[in-house]
């Protein structure tokens, strides 16, 4: 609803647990909703192998339809809330950490939604982060309601939120999260104005790359399959090639999945294969329990051929034609609701702030603390109205900032370019370490409203 700037059918937003469906929201020229039995026999949509969770799961799921500019380039799925308490889960009726990994191997990007004052991981919600395995890369976390506490309160609860994180996603590297408060209403405590800002600002970042990245992780996606396939054809032919041919078949079929981690570790041996590319032991004993390993096919060495060959030669030339073919067109980016209004006038991230400042007004901006600059200028003994780089040093340094900013901050105070400064220069130098020291980052060139008045003929001249 923040994202788009408006209600979708089927939307209800309120503090009680309100939606119990998957609705997909995407882009129609006309409004309205699309069930779930219709929507998985519908060709032009990317639904149909949702079938198989069946009509509990069917009567739960939905399109929602409408003429958005931000659906343009994005799809969302928006699922239902989590719920806590056996009962509740069991009375699903359908398998909701399936229905989730389904969604989670096919979508770009997932964003995990935490109350910064309800703030719990229950039984379902950790069992749902655990269907997202393997797909980590993917996650994204955004702590909402951030303004309807305070800066204590605000990191004990971010603390929190990261501790059990740790404890349900098993990876070494920590998740992204986006502090913030996601609804367009006015905040309750600005003392983290800023960063509420800064933190929106990259998630819309995150989220306005996807299009572009969508071929490349598509690609991805392709290899990921190719390389489980082949694993995949080891393990079948290993299995039909032990059994027995007349007697017996039973008794060895349940030996061969008993020892199916053994397995494992023979073909990684043998096929010099990583462990990392083998499905989990687990669910695969569950689903070769249902199989008739007599019926498998044996190994065929040209296939696997075949597949090395493209992991080895075919994707380098596909990923090839997808940099020409990114090179060549614009730019997608994601347009309207919200992502419009963090870039429109004045109110766009960073306006006015670090390097920016002063861009819309008449007057030098350095000049107001300039006759403060001026003070130590006149101590560092200028020649001629001018100082050499040795006393600039000395003074720069104070700063503490490593050299290799402080002699950017020269190239871009020097704009004569003669190894020296005059007062206004200085002026420039110690506002751009002023800026620097606040945390905002330097330009790459001197941008026109922060070129020192005496130096900004020959600019307009060379114009």
């Amino acid at each position: 609803r923040y994202l788009l700037e408006q209600d979708f059918p089927g939307m209800r937003i309120g503090p009680e647990p309100t939606t119990d469906s998957f609705i997909a929201v995407m882009y129609g020229e006309t409004e309205g909703n699309v069930p779930g039995n219709a929507l998985v026999v519908d060709p032009k949509k990317p639904f149909r192998k949702l079938g198989r969770f069946g009509n509990a799961f069917l009567n739960r799921f939905m399109c929602s339809q409408l003429p958005n500019e931000v659906l343009k380039s994005i799809s969302i799925i928006d699922s239902p809330g989590i719920l806590s308490g056996e009962k509740q889960r069991i009375s699903r009726g359908y398998d909701f950490c399936q229905v989730l990994q389904w969604f989670a191997e096919r979508v770009d990007r997932i964003i995990l939604l935490f109350d910064a004052h309800k703030l719990d991981i229950s039984d379902e919600f950790s069992e749902a982060i655990k269907a997202f395995r393997g797909q980590d890369d993917k996650i994204r976390v955004v702590l909402n309601k951030a303004d309807q506490v305070d800066t204590q309160q605000l990191m004990r609860v971010y603390g929190a939120l990261m501790w059990s994180l740790g404890k349900v996603i098993d990876t070494p590297e920590v998740l992204r999260v986006y502090i913030g408060s996601f609804w367009a209403h006015p905040l309750r405590n600005t003392d983290n104005r800023r960063l509420f800002e800064a933190e929106a600002q990259d998630l819309f970042k995150d989220i306005q790359s996807l299009p572009q990245k969508a071929a490349v992780r598509k690609l991805n996606d392709l290899i990921k399959r190719a390389r489980l396939a082949k694993v995949h054809a080891y393990i079948i032919s290993y299995l039909k090639k032990e059994m027995p041919s007349v007697f017996g078949k039973e008794n060895k079929k349940k030996e061969l999945i008993n020892k199916l981690p053994e397995i494992y570790i023979q073909l990684q041996r043998e096929y010099h294969i990583s462990a990392g590319d083998f499905p989990e032991v687990k669910k695969m004993q569950e689903q070769l329990e249902n199989c008739d390993f007599t019926k498998f096919h044996s190994l065929k060495p040209k296939l696997i051929e075949t597949v090395d060959n493209m992991l080895a030669n075919k994707i380098a030339s596909l990923m090839n034609l997808i940099r020409q073919e990114e090179s060549n067109m614009p730019t997608e980016m994601v347009h309207g609701g919200a992502f419009d209004g963090t870039m429109a006038g004045p109110f766009g991230h960073g306006y006015g702030e670090g390097a920016k400042e002063g861009a819309d007004e008449e007057e030098w901006v350095v000049a107001k603390d300039k006759p403060a600059y001026d003070e130590i200028f006149y101590t560092l003994s200028p020649i001629n109205g001018k100082i050499s780089g040795i006393s600039a040093k000395k003074e720069m340094v104070t700063s503490k900032l490593p050299n290799s900013v402080l002699g950017k901050i020269w190239k871009l105070a020097d704009c004569d370019g003669d190894g020296m400064l005059d007062d206004e220069e200085f002026a420039l130098a110690k506002h751009l370490i002023k800026i620097k020291l606040d945390g905002y980052e330097l330009p790459g060139t001197l941008p026109s409203h922060l070129v020192p008045p005496s130096h900004r003929k020959p600019f307009q001249t060379a114009e």
